[in-house]
């Protein structure tokens, strides 16, 4: 049963948004709203609990990239999932508020802007990496 669950388990999230979908489309489009809200809040959730485990989920991404990581590069890569932390956590109220205004607004924040804030946080995170390498000789 244990092995059935770890075969499934990448594909939740598939599943979970087909759920969701297949729920709008036989209900009222407010459940769409709350989507970003969950998304948001299981990301959040993710970042901030791996704060509290032995390497955050940066650092195991890092890890799989690089190999072992030297003491520099694990404080930067947790600093960095602090930084995702704070944005997943602004995210996530900005999804709360926008749920109570018109669909517009929603529409906008949800579906534009918030991916747009995103990848601008990746592609400066991205640059401040290849600097912090270089600095360091990584």
């Amino acid at each position: 049963m244990i092995k059935f669950f770890k075969k499934i388990k990448n594909f939740f999230p598939i599943v979970f948004t087909v759920c969701l979908f297949v729920l709008f489309y036989f209900k009222r489009f407010v459940v769409i709203k709350y989507y970003p809200i969950f998304m948001n809040l299981l990301i959040f959730l993710i970042f901030f609990c791996s704060l509290f485990a032995k390497e955050t989920i940066i650092q195991k991404f890092a890890r799989m990239m690089d190999g072992e990581l030297k003491p520099k590069v694990a404080t930067y890569t947790k600093n960095v999932t602090y930084i995702w932390c704070v944005f997943m956590f602004f995210n996530l109220i900005m999804s709360i508020i926008t749920f109570f205004l018109s669909d517009e607004i929603w529409l906008w924040y949800n579906g534009c802007i918030s991916y747009i804030l995103m990848g601008t946080l990746f592609a400066v995170e991205y640059v401040i990496r290849i600097l912090f390498r270089k600095r360091h000789n990584l």
